[in-house]
């Protein structure tokens, strides 16, 4: 294979993406470490830092569906909430059906200039997760066991801390809890049976306790929820491995701008509130199936160059060093040196598929067996 072909190959470029983002993640998380010591000093100087830092690497994986994929995504919503996006706090629920959903989710966050201060309700596995998961932590982000008796305390401690969050910020959740499978939604279906709620087609059954919390905790202080509903055409079956590929995929994201004033603030009455809204999300996935497009008008928001900039910058930073470093090791002609580089490059690339194959479908939570098992016993 000549020089050129050999540095087209998609196994070059997946390991230079692969050492741009770990490296570059990691010396990110070192600096947010020594945040740490503003926390006492200045609390709100120590968040506005670290909204920089995090965006520094969360806007590396949408540069990648962005400008790397290429992925078109529009936006269908009312014009009239358009103009809101991005200058209030809200809560946006995401349908949790794809592989990406969370980085189309991202992909919105960064169109509208809240990236790097987006937050999420996550598993509590994900902390401790390197580059990602610690970013999260510097964030302040909401981790939870995914056991509501022990994580109520500690959801709710967390979201009042964010009353005085100094960012515009949006909380990103799934209600459903996990990604949606055929096996899921058979056993969502019969836990809906047994308790007497709605039957879903395209949806699992939301849960509703942590909405609530979150709707209770940051009332006054979030303006809206952003009912989001996202789909691919041409019925795509997108993955992050596919968009590491550079294959193209194209999103339609419907958005609802809901006041949060026209939400309950009784637990109960916003329960039902929220089964009713997944009734509504089924229509929309019914009418988009059907017609292959949302009843709102469709809206493509430009793309910011900051998540190609930021790349750029630390492309060039990192890759003159590795670059000189093989040229050496080359030229060394030292076998030991070759095979320590090797060793480095294939951890670099087994580190990147751990952290994609801990976003699979087929390795989500376990909620809807956990459900099914309680109520056989």
């Amino acid at each position: 294979m000549d020089i050129v072909g050999f540095l087209k190959s998609q196994f070059i470029c997946h390991l230079l993406i692969c050492y741009i983002f770990i490296v570059s993640g990691l010396i990110i998380n070192f600096i947010q470490l020594f945040t740490l010591i503003l926390w006492p000093i200045n609390k709100q100087l120590f968040r506005r830092i670290n909204c920089r830092l995090a965006y520094c690497i969360s806007s590396q994986m949408v540069m990648l569906l962005e400008w790397w994929s290429g992925t078109d995504c529009t936006l269908y919503t009312d014009p009239e909430s358009y103009h809101k996006y991005g200058k209030e706090n809200a809560i946006v629920i995401l349908n949790h059906n794809f592989e990406i959903d969370f980085l189309c989710g991202w992909n919105f966050c960064e169109r509208f200039g809240v990236l790097g201060s987006s937050k999420v309700l996550a598993k509590k596995e994900l902390s401790y997760m390197p580059i990602i998961g610690w970013m999260w932590y510097f964030l302040e982000i909401v981790f939870c066991k995914r056991k509501w008796e022990e994580d109520r305390k500690t959801v709710v401690q967390k979201l009042l801390n964010l009353r005085d969050y100094p960012e515009n910020f949006w909380f990103l959740i799934h209600c459903e809890g996990t990604r949606f499978t055929e096996q899921k939604h058979q056993i969502s279906m019969e836990v809906a049976k047994a308790k007497g709620l709605p039957k879903l087609k395209y949806h699992l059954l939301p849960r509703t306790k942590g909405f609530a919390v979150t709707v209770q905790c940051l009332r006054n202080v979030v303006s809206a929820v952003y009912d989001s509903t996202l789909n691919f055409r041409n019925n795509e079956n997108p993955t992050l491995l596919g968009v590491l590929n550079g294959k193209k995929y194209h999103a339609d994201l419907y958005v609802r701008r809901i006041p949060l004033e026209d939400i309950p603030e009784d637990e109960q009455e916003c329960s039902t509130w929220l089964h009713k809204l997944y009734q509504e999300k089924d229509a929309f996935q019914e009418e988009y199936y059907r017609t292959g497009t949302y009843p709102a008008v469709p809206i493509i928001p430009p793309r910011r160059p900051w998540t190609l900039l930021n790349w750029l910058f630390w492309a060039l930073l990192l890759l003159y060093p590795l670059f000189k470093l093989l040229i050496n090791m080359i030229n060394s002609g030292s076998s030991l040196t070759l095979a320590s580089f090797a060793f480095v490059i294939i951890i670099a690339s087994v580190g990147v598929r751990w952290m994609i194959g801990v976003t699979e479908i087929n390795k989500g939570s376990t909620y809807g067996n956990n459900d099914n098992k309680q109520k056989q016993k």
